[in-house]
Parts: C-alpha cells; structure tokens; sequence
C-alpha cells in the first residue's frame, strides 16, 4: 500500500463516527481512502448513513495529524498490518461483517488455510480448568491448530503457554496499541509468540487497555477462529460475550461441563443448557464437529464423478472446492461471491447430483 493511501486510510478510521461497517461502506463507494477525501461534502451525504457529523469530522485535519503519527510508530518499530482487501487478510475474519478494515500485528503469524480455534475463558482459573485445558491442546497437537486467545491472565495466557510448550502457533489479540503489552507480567510469553504466531490488534499506539476496549477486541477472538472454547466461566464475564460474538458469525462454539456448584462452571453449563454451546469432553469432540483430519493422514484418492451437468454457478462452486480442498460454508460464499442462503442451495444440488459431500461443521469437499 502506497504511503498516501495508507495516510488517508488511517485518518479515515480515525475520523468521529467512522467505524469499521461506515470506513468499508464509503470506501466501496468511492473506490479508495484517498478518493473520499476528494469528495465534496453534498456527495458524501447522500451515502446511506452519512450525516453531517460524518461529513464535517473528515474535514478535520487533525486527523491527519494523528495518522501521520502512527505511520512514524509503525516504521520505527516494524510494524506489520492487514488490511481488509489484502490477500493475507485473515479469511475467518474477512466473513464477519463488523472486522477491522485495518489492523496492527506482529510476529510471524500465517493464519490462512489452517485449522484455528479461540479459547476463552475467567482469569480466575481453577485446577480443574488448567487440567482440561492441558489435556484439550496435548490431544489437538496432531491436528496442528492455531491457538488464539487474548494474553490476559487465567485461561488465556495458560492457553499461550501450552501451545508455546507444544510449538504450536499462536495469536494474542490486544486491547491496546503494540507499543505496551498488559498485563507486563506476561510480556515474556508475548515475545515467545512472535517467532510462531504473534500479536495483533485494531487499537493505535498509545491506546490505554480501558474496560470497554477488552469487549471491542473480543469479536476479533471470536472472528479469527473457526471455533470458540470456553474452559471455565462465571455467570458473567467476557468469554460469555465472546461467545455470544462467535454464535452471531455463525461460528461453532464449545464450553467445558463442570460441577453445577462449581462458580467457574456455571457460565460453561448455562451455555450449554440454552443451546448456546456444545459440551465439550474430548479433542475428538472439536475435530469430528469440525471435520478435521490429522495432518499426518494421507488424503484418499478421490473418484471424479463423470458425465454430471453443471450450469455455470455450479460450476464456480465445484470448481472452488476441487482447488482449495475442503471448506467451510461461509468461506466458499465469500470467495465464490454468492450470499450464503444462495450457496446454502447450490450446495444442497451438487450434493444431490453427487459431485460433493457434506461434512460436520458446515464443512463440504469435492468428490
């Protein structure tokens, strides 16, 4: 990306009023960051949404200020970033309709095609939680999973530090800017997870770790996995909400069972008695309801069937899952460009016409 471009997407996102869903709507609008800037005030109005607060708050050249700033952060301190439209964009998160536009990481993080689950859970973590999670990431080691969390105390950094002992990667999404790490108690593990995985978050430099930012960067936990865990949990808290987020994306969530006595169990089995979470006793539970494979297991030769007649959307689909394998509902949607409930359809006939089967968790392969 172009440095001006990058100046006027970062003065775009820091505009009053412009969140990621109005950054993404004017930009399809007129085609770039730079472009909006060149807008005259009556055009920009007449966009869905926009009013004159929004209109007035990109005329503020502070903004601009502010975004020259952290371009200066970003080059001193190496500073990596994706932007939604970027290829290395993560695909899970591309689907959610409130992801970041733009967001900050670090590390040697390389999400895309492989198998990544979030696990969330109370920072007051018991024994029994810290024995289930120990044995949960010992028996997903052969799959090869990302482990994402949020760095912060209890479940999450315990989930950090097994999947460092085990070298599998794994993401710690902040709520602040990349020129601090909170809790600094656990800045060593974050530095560990920079050479298989990293950090990422959508907050700027110099960004404090308030309340509100920790339930903001929760929907990044819950949009770059494929699956949320929940280890332990009370009634309330924020691996609840997170949970919530990842049943709005239409994601699969687990919760550990636990004693109905048990405080930290109780969010785990409220979510699990209103449907909201699967129970979760083995790793074996995760990858039959996410149609893993252990990466050491051989592919099975697979007979194409002959003579099928496909009209040209089948085709695209077909073809797409031919390519890449399998996939999930939601993915083969975004990159086939087709709402889901029309790909839900198309689906459903190439598996009647037997050219694709249907696996668990929304999954589907080419035959």
């Amino acid at each position: 990306m172009k440095n001006e471009e990058l100046l006027h997407l970062l003065a775009l996102i820091n505009a009053n009023g412009v969140g990621d869903v109005m950054a993404k709507k004017l930009i399809a609008h007129c085609g770039s960051a730079t472009a909006i800037f060149s807008e005259n005030k009556q055009s920009l109005a007449k966009i869905q949404g926009v009013g004159t607060s929004i209109t007035y708050a990109l005329k503020d050249k502070t903004i601009f200020e502010r975004a020259a700033e952290e371009i200066e952060f970003i080059e001193n301190n190496n500073i990596q970033y994706s932007y939604f439209q970027d290829d290395d964009y993560p695909n899970y998160l591309k689907h959610c309709f409130d992801a970041p536009m733009f967001f900050f990481k670090k590390g040697n993080i390389d999400i895309n095609n492989y198998k990544t689950i979030s696990i969330v859970g109370t920072r007051q973590m018991t024994s029994y939680g810290k024995s289930v999670l120990e044995e949960l990431i010992i028996n997903l080691k052969e799959y090869n999973p990302v482990i994402i969390s949020g760095l912060a105390y209890g479940v999450d950094i315990h989930a950090h530090k097994l999947a460092l002992k085990h070298k599998l990667q794994t993401v710690g999404v902040l709520a602040h800017g990349l020129d601090r790490i909170y809790p600094t108690l656990h800045k060593k593990q974050a530095d560990q997870m920079l050479k298989n995985g990293g950090l990422i978050t959508d907050f700027w430099s110099k960004t404090n770790p308030d309340r509100e930012n920790f339930v903001k960067r929760n929907r990044i936990v819950a949009g770059l996995s494929q699956a949320t865990i929940v280890i332990e949990s009370a009634e309330k808290g924020g691996s609840l909400i997170t949970a919530d987020i990842a049943n709005s994306y239409n994601r699969d969530v687990f919760a550990i069972p636990g004693r109905i006595t048990d405080a930290y169990s109780r969010g785990c089995n409220q979510l699990i008695k209103t449907n909201k979470a699967a129970s979760l006793t083995s790793a074996k539970d995760i990858a039959y309801i996410l149609g893993w494979e252990k990466d050491d297991e051989k592919k099975k030769a697979i007979q194409q069937q002959l003579f099928i007649e496909l009209n040209d959307t089948e085709k695209q689909v077909y073809n797409y899952l031919l390519k890449e394998g399998k996939q999930q509902l939601d993915i083969i949607a975004l990159h086939c460009n087709l709402p889901i409930f029309k790909i839900a359809t198309l689906l459903l006939t190439l598996e009647l016409k037997g050219v694709i089967k249907p696996l668990p968790g929304k999954i589907f392969e080419a035959i």
